[in-house]
């Protein structure tokens, strides 16, 4: 998909809405109408689609503390478009995981939710996160409960299956050591 750098729309911004109104004052509206109209179709762009795109690139290099900034330049994340709004949720989420903040990634992730992802593949990452967050703070009856749900998804994308499986061999192993640890305790017992 093609984006344009933030800074550059930003400049491109200010200079077609600025240049186009002052033409509009020096030569009249017609002449001013093609770079007025270009401020506002890159202004609304970014509006309705903020910097969430920009942001995964840079999440996807693994440059989080350039993501974060970027993320953090949509200024109405509440008017960007709902697959977008998802994706903004999605994204701060991640990067409050990479920052080891359970709670907040927490609270990012459940907005994700609450929007409505698009395809089966975003709502499976999201449930995995938050599985992963409920297993970090012991709460594994939560996190059983969610990759229930997951399963119920059909997942398309072959690393994301990965990791499904991965923690459900996490949650199954911890289930036989819970079972190993009982079973040491109290299930066999010497003759005297």
């Amino acid at each position: 998909m093609f984006t344009i750098n933030i800074y550059l729309r930003f400049g491109l911004i200010a200079l077609t809405l600025i240049g186009g109104t002052l033409l509009a004052f020096a030569y009249g509206f017609w002449y001013a109408f093609p770079f007025l109209l270009i401020g506002i179709v890159l202004l609304l762009g970014y509006i309705f689609l903020g910097t969430v795109q920009s942001a995964a690139q840079l999440v996807q290099t693994q440059d989080f503390t350039a993501a974060e900034k970027r993320i953090n330049m949509t200024v109405a994340p509440n008017l960007l478009y709902k697959t977008n709004r998802a994706f903004f949720f999605m994204l701060k989420g991640t990067l409050a995981m990479q920052r080891q903040d359970t709670l907040e990634a927490e609270g990012w992730l459940t907005k994700a939710q609450e929007v409505e992802l698009p395809t089966d593949n975003e709502k499976a990452m999201v449930q995995v996160q938050l599985a992963n967050i409920h297993a970090s703070k012991n709460k594994w009856n939560k996190a059983k409960a969610i990759m229930h749900d997951v399963k119920k998804l059909k997942v398309t994308e072959p690393q994301l299956k990965e990791q499904i499986k991965q923690f459900e061999k996490a949650i199954t192993n911890r289930g036989q050591m819970k079972h190993q640890q009982h079973g040491g305790r109290g299930g066999y017992r010497r003759k005297r």
